[in-house]
């Protein structure tokens, strides 16, 4: 009873998912290689194997492989296709894995009958939607996170251990992540929604990137500025709402301290946000064209260049000045990453370096720092325009915040 208690889930999970499999596969092609009760024999001949061993799953494999090819050597000749056979083979050995593995053998069942399923529209997207240039740009983009990014070091390397390879290239690849993000989320929501969708999620990646990228945006699409700075600013309302969850884990005395001002600060920018999604392009203008660029990746390396110069900054400050310049580097930090020096702000608050009036005017500090540099970034990537109206809606939520500070003393 022990061993039957332990073996049916995994059994369970394998016959569901053979018979998801089969049952897709089957009501896509009648004739097809295996149906719904081959698959479903498969997957459970699949787990039964590994639970006897090794070997014999092993030998299990090496035979339904040697149907698979026998029965792909007498179809070839009608049908050149190899899907059927290799969704064979993945059930098989999906079913070995919901012997250890249940949840992610489910996940990955499920994923390969989502595949199967959405065949036609796949093929659709894949030879009529995506262009050449938008294949050279996504693979491009791929390169750089999963080739070269794993391949750098994440250490601080350099004079005064300033420079960290790994958190730079990082920063290169969510600017370009972003852009492609805005330019995908136009093609597919359309101009009214895709901007204000893809700005609020990129803000939780990187608002300065979020910045940068939609300022490319709107220089290549002068007819989206007013709707990517809405963009911008929804990025920012993203990154504000992160302070909560990091002071909440820093100093949750603090956050109950800065919940005004940082409310104030984020309707502001949800203001903003809302304005440039009302007043922005409508729903008639045309999106994108599929051989526009997703992304350019001389301005993503310039920002990252322009970053790594104020870290360097920072570090040399506070090792010339010591633990009394710990505030003016977090300060000088804010420039480059916000959150980590909101939350040098936090510490320094839980060991007594700064009241509670100290840490306000701090948070108006950082905030004010990263508004600058985030404007400047927004002249460089955007032009003069869209430089400017971002840095109006950063003064007005650095407005909203300093009257909540006058409000509190």
């Amino acid at each position: 009873m022990p061993l039957f208690q332990a073996l049916w889930p995994s059994l369970i999970t394998a016959l569901g998912l053979g018979l998801l499999i089969g049952t897709v596969r089957e009501r896509q092609h009648r004739d097809a290689l295996a149906g719904v009760r081959t698959h479903a024999l498969t997957a459970l001949l699949g787990a039964v194997a590994l639970w006897l061993g090794p070997g014999v799953f092993l030998l299990v494999l090496a035979l339904v492989a040697g149907l698979v090819l026998i029965s792909y050597w007498r179809s070839s000749a009608q049908d050149i296709g190899v899907t059927g056979e290799v969704a064979l083979m993945l059930t098989a050995l999906i079913g070995g894995l919901s012997l250890a593995h249940p949840a992610l053998a489910a996940g990955l069942g499920v994923l390969t009958a989502a595949l199967l399923y959405f065949k036609t529209k796949l093929h659709r997207f894949t030879r009529e939607r995506i262009s050449e240039r938008e294949v050279h740009d996504g693979l491009v983009l791929l390169a750089a996170a999963l080739v070269i990014l794993p391949l750098l070091p994440d250490r601080g390397i350099g004079p005064y251990a300033a420079f960290n390879p790994a958190i730079l290239w990082r920063l290169v690849v969510l600017i370009m992540a972003v852009s492609a993000l805005g330019h995908v989320a136009l093609r597919v929501v359309g101009i009214r929604w895709g901007l204000a969708v893809a700005g609020f999620f990129a803000g939780y990646a990187s608002s300065t990137a979020a910045t940068a990228g939609f300022g490319q945006r709107a220089r290549e699409t002068p007819s989206l500025l007013r709707a990517c700075v809405g963009a911008a600013m929804l990025a920012n309302l993203a990154s504000l709402s992160l302070f909560v969850p990091i002071l909440l884990t820093v100093s949750p005395t603090l956050l109950r301290t800065l919940a005004l001002p940082l409310v104030a600060g984020g309707a502001t920018l949800l203001l903003g946000g809302l304005l440039g999604l009302h007043g922005g392009a409508s729903a008639t203008q045309a999106a994108p064209t599929a051989e526009a660029r997703m992304f350019r990746f001389g301005p993503a390396l310039g920002l990252a260049v322009i970053i790594a110069a104020v870290v360097f900054v920072s570090a040399a400050m506070n090792a010339w000045i010591g633990p009394r310049g710990a505030l003016l580097a977090t300060v000088i930090a804010a420039a480059a990453e916000l959150h980590a020096a909101i939350a040098t702000l936090g510490q320094l608050f839980e060991q007594a370096v700064l009241t509670a009036d100290q840490s306000r005017w701090g948070l108006w500090v950082l905030l004010s720092v990263s508004a600058i540099v985030k404007s400047t970034i927004a002249t460089v990537s955007g032009g003069r325009g869209y430089g400017l109206r971002v840095a109006i809606g950063l003064s007005a939520m650095l407005l909203a915040v300093l009257l909540a500070i006058l409000f509190q003393r």
